[in-house]
C-alpha cells in the first residue's frame, strides 16, 4: 500500500470518477454518508434510490462489482450483530415460521433495528470502498489536507499509509517462522507464542518509528511535510532502512 507499491484496494482506470478530485469524493463520501445515517429505518423506498446512486457512480466509474464485493468482508461482523439483535431486543414478539412447523420468535422493534444496521452500514462500507478503488492514496491524502483537515493528523495516515507494507511484510516473515517451526497460528494452543509475537512486531514497529523521526530530524523536518506529501515517501524495505540508518 506504500508508494510504489500500488494500494490493494485502488482499481487502475481512466474514468471521469478517477479524475475527479479527491477532496470533491471525500466530501461527496461524506454527504451521501450522512444522508444515509439520517434516513430513518422505517422507511425503505429511499434506501432503494441510495442504491441506484451508488451503483450508477460504480458503473460509471467501470470498477466491476466482482471486485468491490469480496473487499465487503469487512462488515461481517456489523452483520453477524444485526442478525443477532432481533433475539435480544425486548417489545412486541412476531413469530417467523420454520421448517417442519417450528416457529422463531423474533422482536419486531429488534427487526427494525437489524435493517438499518445492515442496510447503512452496507452502504456507508460498500460507498467507502468506491471512493477507496477510485482514488490513490497519496490523492485522498492531498484531498484531506486541502479541506484544511488537521495537518498532525494528516501526517499520521501518510506514515500509515507509507509503512503499512512493511510492517505486513514483517508480519508475514514471522507468521514463516513460526510455521517453519511447527507453530501453528491458527491453533488456540499456540496463541500465546502469536501473542509474544505480535508483542516484538509492536516493539520493532515502535522502534522504527524512532529510528525514522530521527532520521528525519536530522535532514531538518521542522513538523511540515516537504514537498507536500511526496517527500518523505518511502516505497520499499531497501529504501526505508537506508533512511532508518
Amino acid at each position: 500500500m506504500g508508494a510504489g507499491h500500488g494500494h490493494r484496494l485502488h482499481y487502475h482506470g481512466h474514468s471521469v470518477v478517477h479524475r475527479a478530485p479527491a477532496h470533491l469524493k471525500i466530501l461527496a463520501l461524506l454527504g451521501f454518508v450522512l444522508t444515509v445515517v439520517a434516513t430513518p429505518r422505517e422507511t425503505y423506498l429511499p434506501y432503494v434510490g441510495y442504491l441506484l446512486v451508488l451503483l450508477g457512480v460504480i458503473a460509471l466509474a467501470r470498477v466491476p462489482l466482482r471486485y468491490l464485493l469480496p473487499r465487503m468482508v469487512l462488515e461481517v461482523p456489523f452483520l453477524v450483530f444485526a442478525a443477532l439483535v432481533p433475539f435480544v431486543a425486548e417489545g412486541p414478539r412476531v413469530d417467523v415460521p420454520l421448517v417442519l412447523g417450528a416457529e422463531l420468535s423474533l422482536s419486531e422493534s429488534g427487526l427494525v433495528a437489524a435493517w438499518g444496521l445492515a442496510v447503512k452500514g452496507t452502504l456507508g462500507v460498500l460507498a467507502s470502498l468506491t471512493l477507496a478503488a477510485t482514488t490513490e492514496p497519496s490523492a485522498v491524502l492531498r484531498g484531506l489536507e486541502r479541506l484544511r483537515f488537521p495537518a498532525l493528523l494528516v501526517q499520521i495516515m501518510s506514515f500509515m499509509v507509507r509503512y503499512l507494507d512493511v510492517v505486513a511484510a514483517d508480519l508475514g516473515r514471522m507468521v514463516t517462522a513460526m510455521r517453519s517451526r511447527g507453530v501453528d497460528p491458527a491453533s488456540p494452543r499456540h496463541w500465546p507464542a502469536l501473542a509474544r509475537t505480535l508483542g516484538a512486531l509492536f516493539v520493532r514497529s515502535y522502534e522504527r518509528g524512532e529510528r525514522v523521526h530521527l532520521a528525519m530530524l536530522s535532514r531538518g523536518y521542522d513538523g511540515r511535510l516537504p514537498d507536500g506529501l511526496d517527500g518523505l515517501s518511502a516505497p520499499a524495505d531497501r529504501e526505508h532502512d537506508a533512511v532508518a540508518r
